[in-house]
Parts: structure tokens; sequence; C-alpha cells
């Protein structure tokens, strides 16, 4: 949804309504406006960034500059918590908290750039823009902070001050520490930052080792950095990552990338964004199976290419026959918007298209197994910079196979297309979820002007309705 939709209300309707069915490309006409709770925030410093719901006490946690709220599930609030604004300066690195910053210091707003529920902890991590991305750890019940580590580089998740900058999934364990996987853009700061890694998450909020790489010596550690080569080539080089989740033995990223490329004809190379998956086994330490496959989907030869959400699913017993899965198969819901040329201004044609995550993961084994015969190149230019050839090694690479330190980290040189149910072309697409109900799996769509729909794939036709508000 646009930007205005989030500025000061917060909206829960019930879209579970009974509705008319009609073939994809034509929509209902609007549904008849039906009353909202709101929730409006009293102090007017800047958006509510992001919004987490308790699925076992539908409590409801939000993210906004200089503040989390937790809130009833009928949008009261219960507790406030404030997290800024402080003196600060982007430049301080180590942050001015730990040493002295010889930069002018100003007072800074403190933008939530991401906000987990800790189930097994019962607590809340809350990660700032302040002192380059320090969280804090906050008792669900009631907001009281337990913990903010800040006096080790490991503290400092990000120094980027977008909201969107930074997302995380917990890997939780019945018997150990979590680990939290955090990925984030680093804004032309390599050294400081990796773009992608995995943390320990200790029981005790306030632990030297809270946040620590979980494996970490003079060669190997459980992160990757982007190579300070990779900006001569792409001087404003960056990875932005959109959406994250776990499923089965493995955590996977969803991400925009640039690139150059050749166009068709030419001999000079222009900068392209290509959307790529990121997958990473759970228990890999060293970071030997990162892979990376580019995905897209084309509708009538439009490409749509420039990733703008998603949101990981089950097919449902309806969509899956049409889909040749299980019910309990993993869907990502996607959406793109049209072309690959511009990422902060996005056209505003858009599609809403679906992946069988086994599908990926295939091809990901695919490509696996060809490295391993020794076919191709890692084919991973941003971070390899030069091609290097697979090494041939006689292996067998199954479902789970998690890498070695050989051939990786590598990359997928083939698109992997998601089926588009839904095009929009005047109204971009720009936030989705989905469930399934009733054996129906259904997503719903926000819009740019603040629209939102819902979206009922079930095969040769998809149902569309649109509500407005």
């Amino acid at each position: 949804m646009s930007p205005a939709m989030w500025k000061w209300t917060c909206l829960v309707s019930h879209l579970l309504l009974s509705t008319t069915v009609s073939p994809l490309g034509r929509q209902q006409p609007p549904h008849p406006k039906r009353p909202f709770i709101t929730f409006t925030a009293e102090q007017a410093e800047g958006n509510f960034n992001h919004l987490v719901v308790d699925e076992r006490t539908g409590h409801i946690y939000l993210g906004a500059v200089n503040r989390i709220y937790k809130l009833s599930s009928d949008l009261k609030v219960l507790v406030t918590h404030e997290t800024g604004p402080d003196d600060d300066n982007p430049k301080c690195y180590p942050p001015r908290i730990v040493q002295t910053c010889n930069e002018p210091l100003t007072p800074t707003n403190n933008i939530n750039k991401m906000l987990l529920i800790d189930y097994k902890e019962n607590r809340l991590i809350a990660c700032g823009s302040l002192y380059q991305g320090i969280c804090k750890l906050l008792r669900l019940d009631d907001l009281f902070k337990l913990g903010e580590p800040f006096h080790k580089k490991e503290h400092y998740l990000s120094g980027v001050n977008e909201s969107g900058s930074v997302f995380g999934v917990i890997v939780s364990y019945s018997n150990m520490d979590d680990k939290l996987f955090i990925a984030t853009a680093v804004d032309g700061k390599p050294e400081y930052f990796p773009t992608i890694s995995s943390r320990k998450l200790t029981k005790n909020s306030e632990a030297d080792g809270m946040f620590a790489y979980v494996f970490h010596d003079e060669f190997v550690a459980s992160m990757i950095k982007i190579p300070s080569d990779t900006f001569t080539i792409i001087p404003d080089f960056d990875i932005y990552y959109i959406y994250g989740f776990s499923s089965g033995n493995f955590v996977y990223f969803l991400t925009l990338q640039p690139e150059m490329i050749s166009p068709p004809g030419s001999t000079t190379k222009e900068q392209v964004y290509t959307s790529k998956l990121v997958r990473l086994c759970k228990e890999d330490t060293a970071f030997n199976s990162y892979v990376e496959v580019p995905i897209g989907c084309e509708k009538n030869g439009v490409e749509y290419r420039l990733l703008q959400a998603a949101y990981l699913s089950k097919a449902g017993a309806i969509l899956a026959r049409s889909l040749g899965v299980g019910p309990e198969d993993d869907i990502l819901f996607t959406v793109f918007s049209k072309g690959q040329k511009r990422k902060m201004k996005s056209l505003d044609e858009s599609a809403l298209c679906i992946f069988v995550l086994k599908n990926i993961n295939d091809r990901i084994k695919d490509r696996l197994q060809s490295c391993y015969r020794g076919e191709g190149t890692l084919d991973l230019a941003w971070l390899k910079v030069k091609d290097i050839p697979c090494s041939s090694a006689l292996l067998t690479i199954d479902d789970n196979f998690c890498g070695l330190d050989m051939n990786a980290p590598l990359g997928v040189s083939s698109m992997v297309r998601g089926l588009p149910i839904f095009t929009e072309d005047g109204d971009r697409m720009t936030s989705v979820i989905a469930y399934v109900y009733k054996n129906h799996s259904l997503a719903f769509v926000g819009t740019k002007s603040g629209k939102l729909k819902k979206v009922r794939p079930t095969g040769p036709l998809t149902q569309v309705f649109m509500f407005l508000w």
C-alpha cells in the first residue's frame, strides 16, 4: 500500500466476505464502504514502519518512528515504548555511545528497521536506525527493556536509515540457543556490515554473546560481505532485501540487486535490477550453501522483473490440484512491477505471480549437480567479480545438500519464472499477504493508491474482488 495509507492510521478489517466470482482480467465493482477499526498515533513524527501480530494472543506490535506500540486486537493502545529521538550522526562509527565522535551531533529520529517476535523467550526484537542499527529486546507483556547490546561491532546491524533495509529470520531450537539470520543493505559500507549473516540469539537478553556471529575464526565466518572490488564495477551496488522466511532445512531471502548487462545488439553495458531468491542451509555456519537464483514472471510478452513484495503461504487443496502439488506445499506469492530499469520509481504496471517453492529448489539442485560435474562457472558476478570455473567432484547431491568449501557461493544463471495470476496496469501493487481458507488459497494485495484487492487463484480462472476505503 502507499506510504500515505500507513502514515498515521492502521486499518483492520474482516475480509472474508461473501463475493461473486469473476474471471482473470475482470474485477467486481468496488464493494460498498464498511466501517473499519482504526488506530491513529498522537505523535506526528513519521510513518509506521513495521507490524507484527502475536499469533497466540492477537496483540499487535507496531514499529514506528521513535516509538514501539503494543495494541490490543481491536487497536486499543496497551503499552508504548519510546526509542528516540537522540543525538547522533550517521558518520559516527562506532557510535557515540561507545566512543567519542568528532562529527557534529544533532537530534535524530529512530526509524524502526526490523521488528520480530521471539516466541521462545517471550520478547520483541526491535532494531532502529540510531547508533548504526542497534537493537532493543523488549518483554512482550509490557515492552520493558530486557537488553540493548551496543558495545561490540556485531551489535551494529545496519547503517542504512530506510525502514525496509533490514530483514530477519529466527531459526528456533528446542535444546539450544536460537539463531537470527540478518540480511541488510550496506549503503556503501561493506567493511562495517555484512550483507547477510547468522547471529546467536541467546536466552539471556544481556548476554555478552547476543548477536555474535554463529561461527567466526580467522578465515571463515557465518557471514557474507560485499567485496570492495564490486564497487569499482557498480559504484552504487547494494542488495535490497524484500522478504525472508524459513522452510524445511533452509532460510530464504528475496532480493533486488543491480547488475550490468549488454542489451541485444549492443556492445556497451547498462545497469539494470534483477530480482533474486537467496537460499542458505539453517545449519551451515560457513555459508558454503549460499545459492541465488533470478526470479520473475511474464504475461502476454510483458516482463515483470522488479520485485515489490512477497509472502509465503500454503497451496490449499483447490489451487494444489491445478498446480500438481500437495495442499501443504509451500507457495510463494510475489508482486513484481514491469521491467528491470527502475528501482526507486517503478512503473505502475505490475503482476501478482506465484511460485511453487519445490520447483525453485529443484532448479537449485540441478544447478548444484551440474556445477559439481565441472560444468560452467560459479556465476556470481557481484561476489566473485571474475568468472571462476566449477570444479568436478564425485558426490551425491540430494534435496538437502548444504555445500562444501568448493563451488561456493553459487549462482543460477537461468531465471525461474512464476505463474502470473493477476495483472494491474494503472495502480501498482505494492504489498501482499496470503493464507488458506476452506481449501481456497486467498491473497490480499495492497496498491499504491491505498486500495485493497482480494484475489483467489483457482487454476485457469482467478477471482478478483476490490475493496476501497
